[in-house]
């Protein structure tokens, strides 16, 4: 059965109109939610911005707009406020959210997280300790830093080109013979020059493991230097000794090199020698050793001998008679006989030598032992002056 038509143009009247009439809970929402962003903005109109607002300068500030984030740890904890040149820099205001920490040495960057893309300000290093960045603090251009501009790596790159291209420093095709001499010279040494820097990697580990060694060293030579500095004159007059020396050797180059020609062959024939008579210099050496322990046995005796030799061939001197050619001499008996006056003894029979030699009598001893009749000094062998002895 088949509705009419009058009736169901009414439904779809009725439908339309449904459609058309607004929802109070959602229109109450949204008018809610109106009031508090109102009267959020007017508060921080009236108050002004919350949070911690802070100047930093930079070289440039490319891409870098109000309202741009900033960012610790990669993580947002405030706004840039304003961008503003001043003559060679440009000065950049800062609002770090309420609560945000920062180190007060904190630095500043301009990130670009691509060629298109905005930037944002980064702060660094993270707070964790210490002074703290306050409310109207500066950050220096010394402590911020600005990404290179692309036009600027072109330019760059283009003046790097422009240098080594055909009207700088291959004009004459020197950079292209070097390059393939380069290309020469490495053909085939790639397996000697990866295991050279293989090798380097190893002796850098064991310089990083060695730091204290390397660094005494170090601090030897440099000690070694402070030497040679505070002994500059001694150290310039060695060197003239020295430049003496080797100007000496080089205008006698010829003798020199006659008299080592000769030493060699001196050399050869005592090498020779040594090696034909072996046996026999062994024998006379060890024929050598029996002497000289011998005379280590005996060096008192020697040594007794080397002192009384002296005063025996004065004695003997004396004792010659060069009129009658003879070795004249007499005994003491006197002093044997003990008949010297009472306070005479036997006299040193030692001499020079300071030796003790017999011991005297008692006086009562030698007053008791009669004088042996004994001529005078002279009467038989003659004076002195008559050739006789002494």
């Amino acid at each position: 059965m088949m509705a009419l038509p009058g009736r169901a143009a009414a439904r779809r009247a009725r439908a339309a109109a449904g459609r058309l009439r607004p929802r109070r809970p959602v229109a109450l929402l949204v008018a809610a939610a109106v009031l508090v962003a109102a009267g959020t903005w007017g508060v921080r109109a009236l108050t002004g911005p919350e949070g911690k607002a802070v100047t930093a300068y930079f070289d440039s500030g490319v891409g870098l707009y109000e309202g741009s984030d900033l960012k610790i740890l990669g993580v947002r904890v405030g706004t840039v406020d304003s961008v503003e040149p001043e003559g060679d820099r440009v000065r950049v205001g800062l609002t770090l959210d309420d609560g945000v920490r920062a180190p007060a040495d904190v630095q500043a960057a301009v990130i670009a997280p691509s060629v298109v893309s905005g930037r944002y300000v980064q702060l660094s290093p993270a707070y964790t300790g210490g002074p703290e960045l306050a409310d109207g603090d500066e950050i220096p251009v010394e402590r911020t830093a600005t990404p290179v501009e692309i036009d600027e790596l072109y330019a760059s790159l283009t003046d790097l080109s422009d240098a080594l291209g055909p009207d700088g420093a291959n004009a004459q095709g020197e950079l292209s013979e070097l390059l393939e001499t380069g290309a020469r010279n490495l053909e085939g040494n790639g397996k000697e020059i990866g295991d050279s820097i293989d090798r380097f990697g190893d002796a850098t580990q064991t310089l990083s493991g060695r730091s204290g060694d390397l660094f005494g060293t170090i601090e030897n030579l440099q000690s070694f230097t402070t030497m040679l500095k505070k002994n500059d004159r001694q150290v310039r007059d060695a060197e003239r000794q020295l430049a003496d020396v080797g100007t000496f050797l080089a205008e006698d180059k010829d003798e020199l090199a006659a008299a080592l020609k000769e030493l060699g062959q001196a050399l050869g024939k005592v090498q020779g020698f040594i090696k034909d008579n072996r046996g026999r210099l062994r024998t006379n050496v060890d024929k050598l050793a029996s002497l000289t322990r011998i005379l280590v046995d005996n060096r008192a005796s020697l040594a007794e001998a080397l002192d009384a030799a002296p005063l025996a061939t004065d004695n003997l001197l004396r004792a010659y008679n060069p009129g009658k050619r003879t070795i004249d001499g007499r005994g003491n008996l006197n002093e044997l006989s003990m008949g010297g006056p009472p306070d005479a003894g036997l006299a040193n029979t030692g001499g020079a030598t300071g030796r003790e030699g017999l011991v005297p009598a008692p006086a009562e001893r030698r007053a008791e032992l009669p004088a042996l009749p004994l001529p005078a000094v002279g009467d038989v062998y003659g004076t002195p002056e008559q050739g006789g002895g002494r």
